[in-house]
């Protein structure tokens, strides 16, 4: 082993432990990776920074934005309304979840499938009386199972593809997935129709009942003006200035018999005026201290006497894209900024009792937020928080149907070979543009570019490993298994590895490294290196024993009160099936 090939090695397991790790972005991560093989030259200037141009990258970036586009058209949504009103048993139930959201996910990115269905199936789980648990983990893995079927469904088929088109010369097409995909789908959502369901963990915890799992009488107080107040012909600004708690917000003013939810800051308050208050009880406590007003006592409310025609209050789950990740709510200034009212904070099913605006948010938190029913959707998307009360979209035909025949357009020119992937979906999202079915602003929030920044980034250090010849070095070292194993078990032990590795760290991350080694083995054991590159595909995508593989995993675990530990138990006999099914399936369509 050369000095430069170790330190790539070094910079990869640096790059892995920190993925692992956790403490910092996977974006970040990855440009700290591409420093580490630029800044010694062991890529030059070009390489280092083509990985954004890369082809892949170009077309995850354009599904993104298709479906972003197709979610917002209400045709797809549709089809979510008449699953919410289907009215069957458990299993038949779940299995309806999980095979409409592999449907969609074989033909719009994954995540924005489950996105679009999860407002859904929440809505399922309250009229049947059911716990989201049972449905929200089917519909996550129906997810993951659907990205199998077609290459768009989830970006390691992309990446997949684009590394078939630099080594062999041809890109894997749009339904060469789609044989052994469609067999794993098929399988997996009986699975988990007829048994994975009946064995995830079962908690007390009442996630998706709001009152039970955010107990909002722990927060909200009703205090009135003292007629001696000297606050009376003050406005609410000067009120919560004098109280001296940020923390503190400001539900409703009541007068009379009247009530005016989230009043405005030059609101004036009169003598014997009432108000609800949000915050921990000690800040409460201290913001009377301070202001001298009275406590009429503690409301056991429930949430939707604090909605009316104009102020609304809706759960929503942070994303991990969010930029209120490891960030209080008061240093993203949801308050000041935002307009929002953070009412409460739900994790794993459970409400967080710790001063709410001190609490750092995590991925998969559920937030119980306060707003102008008008500007709440915009509030929360540039806070990256995914609202789980079900949108009625109108259809319309410039937003809906245009938009859908587009994108079958685009497929078809893919299919027939007329276009390669990332022109012709590029051309389907100026066409977007153009009929108005989408705006430049939308455009640009629906990519996902920690995602985009992680690939273009990657793809570069993967270079640098073949570079170096430490691709070839570990594909030796594997080859050299072929005097004691058979090329099949081999082929068990790369999709095996990519199983593991997109467990801990992300998908995408996984297809880029494991992509070129998988070829390199193929072809120093002398085989075909279509199925070694399929069981990356299939590997990489399934993420199914932890909760920080995959996006679609971490947005069910606050709704559904998922712990880490809850995956695996569902999740392990299903990636097992899944190698034992797609082994002789890819043998079957993929000879050695």
């Amino acid at each position: 082993m050369t000095i430069e090939q170790a330190y790539v090695f070094a910079v990869l397991g640096a790059t892995l432990g920190l993925f692992i790790w956790g403490k910092w972005r996977y974006d970040v991560v990855s440009v700290l990776a591409l420093l580490a093989v630029a800044i010694p030259g062991i890529i030059d200037v070009g390489q280092a920074f083509a990985g954004f141009g890369h082809p892949a990258v170009i077309t995850v970036a354009a599904i993104l934005i298709i479906s972003k586009t197709l979610q917002s058209g209400g045709i797809i949504g549709s089809l979510g309304n008449t699953l919410a009103r289907a009215e069957v048993g458990l299993s038949l139930q779940v299995g309806l979840i999980a095979t409409i959201v592999a449907a969609l996910s074989g033909f719009m990115n994954n995540v924005g499938a489950l996105a679009l269905l999860l407002p859904i199936v929440l809505q399922m789980a309250r009229r049947s009386g059911r716990s989201p648990r049972s449905l929200l983990m089917p519909l996550s893995f129906g997810s993951l199972l659907g990205g199998l079927i077609t290459m768009i469904g989830t970006p390691p088929n992309i990446i997949v593809a684009a590394y078939r088109a630099e080594s062999v010369g041809q890109p894997f097409s749009m339904f060469d997935f789609t044989p052994v995909g469609l067999i794993l789908a098929v399988v997996g959502i009986l699975y988990i129709a007829l048994v994975g369901w009946r064995i995830i963990p079962n908690r007390d915890a009442a996630a998706g009942d709001q009152n039970e799992m955010f107990r909002i009488e722990n927060y909200i107080t009703e205090v009135s003006v003292p007629e001696t107040s000297p606050l009376a012909g003050k406005t609410v600004e000067e009120m919560l200035k004098a109280g001296g708690e940020e923390g503190i917000a400001v539900v409703a003013h009541m007068w009379q018999d009247q009530r005016r939810l989230a009043p405005r800051p030059d609101q004036i308050l009169r003598a014997n005026d009432h108000f609800l208050l949000e915050g921990e009880p000690t800040e409460i406590e201290s913001f009377l201290q301070n202001t001298g007003m009275e406590a009429v006592g503690t409301l056991p409310l429930d949430i939707e006497e604090l909605n009316s025609d104009s102020i609304g209050v809706v759960e929503a789950v942070v994303t991990p894209r969010a930029p209120l990740v490891a960030r209080t709510s008061r240093q993203a200034r949801m308050g000041r900024h935002y307009g929002l009212n953070l009412l409460a904070i739900a994790r794993h099913g459970r409400p967080i009792r710790d001063r709410l605006h001190q609490v750092k948010l995590r991925a998969g938190d559920v937030l119980l937020i306060q707003g102008d029913t008008e500007a709440m959707p915009d509030a929360l998307n540039r806070l990256g928080c995914l609202p789980l009360q079900q949108r009625n979209l109108a259809f319309d035909t410039r937003t809906g149907l245009a938009p859908l025949l587009i994108f079958a357009a685009a497929i078809i020119s893919i299919a027939t070979g007329m276009l390669s992937a990332p022109v012709a979906f590029i051309a389907a999202v100026t066409a977007f543009i153009l009929i108005g079915a989408t705006t430049l602003r939308d455009l640009y929030d629906a990519v996902d570019w920690p995602i985009i920044i992680l690939l273009g980034a990657l793809v570069p250090v993967g270079a640098a490993l073949e570079i170096s010849g430490g691709t070839t070095l570990l594909a030796e070292a594997i080859a050299h298994l072929a005097d004691y194993l058979s090329p099949v078990w081999i082929l068990v032990l790369v999709m095996v590895s990519a199983m593991f590795l997109s467990d801990v760290i992300n998908n995408a991350a996984t297809a880029v490294l494991m992509a070129p080694l998988a070829a390199e083995i193929a072809a120093l054991i002398g085989v075909n290196p279509d199925p070694y590159l399929m069981a990356v595909a299939i590997g990489s995508s399934c993420a199914f024993l932890t909760p920080i593989g995959h996006q679609s995993n971490v947005l069910v675990m606050g709704p559904g009160g998922y712990r880490f530990g809850d995956y695996w138990p569902m999740g392990l006999p299903l990636e097992l099936i899944i190698i034992a099914v797609s082994i002789p399936a890819l043998l079957f369509f993929w000879p050695l």
